[in-house]
């Protein structure tokens, strides 16, 4: 299932071009009101999901990239090991392993995540993410919906 890498390509190319045009485009947590409840405001995030250990000292950079990188081989591998009936699946892991490799260019390259998408109700806002965030939570979805599906299947059986 190796084929569904083109997948994993798509979203990191989609990712970093939008990245670039953020970064190019808008200043540094100034918000673009783009619709209510939806902006867009470049930050920069070197800490983990929620900006989880942000503050950590810049060791985290290291190991979060690491972390990215051994995930993505294990990824590439159960890809690799898929049956053909297993599209879901494939797709899922496609879907994570790009939003995993477009984030940890970042990481490397420029010591953070470029985050850009800020999503809000009120004075209430969600953590801003980008592209690669997105593919990584729709790829979970994913594999927990066809989870359940493949469970319900063989308690029927």
């Amino acid at each position: 299932m190796l084929k569904w890498l083109w997948l994993t390509f798509v979203i990191v190319i989609f990712d970093q071009v939008t990245k670039y045009i953020a970064s190019s485009t808008l200043v540094l947590y100034k918000p673009v009101a783009v619709m209510p409840m939806f902006n867009w405001t470049l930050m920069h995030n070197t800490g983990a999901a929620f900006s989880f250990l942000h503050d950590a000292g810049g060791w985290q950079r290291w190991f979060f990239a690491v972390i990215a990188i051994v995930v993505s081989i294990v990824i590439v591998v159960w890809l690799k090991r898929l049956q053909q009936y297993e599209k879901w699946q494939a797709a899922a892991l496609a879907l994570i392993l790009g939003g995993a490799i477009g984030n940890v260019i970042d990481r490397i390259w420029l010591g953070y995540v470029v985050d850009f998408i800020d999503v809000y109700y009120q004075n209430s806002h969600w953590p801003a993410f980008n592209i690669a965030d997105s593919a990584i939570s729709i790829g979970v979805a994913i594999l927990i919906i066809d989870s359940i599906r493949e469970y319900r299947a063989e308690r029927k059986k």
